[in-house]
């Protein structure tokens, strides 16, 4: 899969609410209830990252978890990364 252009990205961005771009990757950063609440964030997003076999960065802070895509392998941003998120932002 061939990495997007920055048009193909900003395009693709409008789409995914609470996303945003950093350098080659796309961020989004969900604010849960407590530690709880975002470690099962975390699980639910870990099932469909490993069903796409596409793998986020993730960091927890207490309630605050931030996502961090971007395919590696390609240098950059591509398809799978918007479709991942696109699952991702469904789950809330």
């Amino acid at each position: 899969m061939g990495v997007l252009s920055d048009e193909q990205v900003s395009e693709r961005l409008t789409g995914l609410d609470d996303w945003s771009r950093q350098g080659d990757s796309i961020v989004h950063v969900e604010t849960l209830a407590d530690f709880r609440a975002a470690i099962l964030y975390v699980g639910a997003v870990a099932y469909l990252a490993e069903a796409a076999n596409h793998h986020p960065n993730v960091t927890v802070q207490w309630n605050k978890v931030t996502l961090t895509l971007s395919t590696h392998s390609a240098g950059g941003l591509t398809g799978n990364d918007f479709a991942l998120a696109g699952q991702i932002s469904r789950l809330t």
